[in-house]
């Protein structure tokens, strides 16, 4: 029975950190387990879920930490299995306001009585739409270094593209946002209104998207430099 119990606690474990790899980082649009954000992560015999996050910087953007605490207990609190779920968020300077926020089921608002006006769904939005930017920029540019031509690429839709992970990542924060994301849908749209771009307005959008590329993940890297900077251990900073 012993073992047994083992066992189902491992899948329970692995099925949480399944869970935790659907959680990302809303303005860098990766996940917080390949950032590095999870501390910790512990599941007990009896289903109670434990996770810990740390962050770059101890003064990381609230309502960013907001969200991917929010997100995390969530997708945690989902797991089949799971009964019981602590999300806490270490070193942050608003880590009582959040962590207290999240366990209360809290909005952001409430959380943050007098400071926040709003709540987050908007920010949230925002950064759907440059991960679609960011997302148009990783699957046209080998097109348009393969030689495709702009009127052809205003042509395509979403099926016409070989299927690949950042194919399939757009399709999703486009269905994310209400955006059209079908395989008969343009592979080219307005990341607001949903409307195809023309080969007109396609030099524009396709400069927005390679900006907009090029910056998230250039956030990426800073902040994964950051992170190891701040966690190495005093052993590893006096080498």
């Amino acid at each position: 029975m012993s073992g047994t119990l083992t066992d189902q606690t491992a899948a329970l474990a692995a099925a949480v950190w399944s869970a935790l790899h659907q959680v990302r980082d809303p303005e860098l649009d990766e996940a917080v387990t390949e950032l590095g954000f999870v501390a910790e992560c512990r599941v007990s015999d009896s289903g109670e879920a434990v996770v810990r996050l740390h962050l770059p910087t101890y003064f990381c953007a609230p309502n960013f930490a907001f969200l991917m605490v929010a997100d995390t207990f969530d997708a945690v609190a989902a797991v089949p299995g799971v009964r019981r779920t602590e999300v806490v968020l270490e070193d942050h300077f608003a880590s009582d306001a959040i962590n207290g926020g999240i366990a209360a089921r809290a909005g952001f608002v409430q959380s943050f009585d007098g400071q926040a006006v709003a709540e987050l769904g908007e920010l949230r939005a925002d950064f759907l739409r440059k991960a679609v930017m960011a997302g148009t920029d990783r699957v046209c540019r080998p097109l348009l270094s393969a030689g495709i031509t702009a009127d052809e690429l205003a042509g395509l839709t979403l099926g016409d593209i070989a299927a690949s992970a950042d194919r399939e990542r757009l399709r999703s924060r486009r269905a994310e946002l209400g955006l059209p994301s079908g395989d008969g849908d343009p592979l080219l749209v307005d990341p607001v209104t949903g409307a195809a771009i023309g080969a007109h307005a396609l030099p524009l959008h396709l400069r927005r998207a390679q900006t907009t590329r090029v910056s998230v993940d250039a956030n990426a890297g800073v902040c994964r430099g950051l992170l190891r900077e701040r966690y190495r251990t005093t052993e590893e900073k006096g080498r």
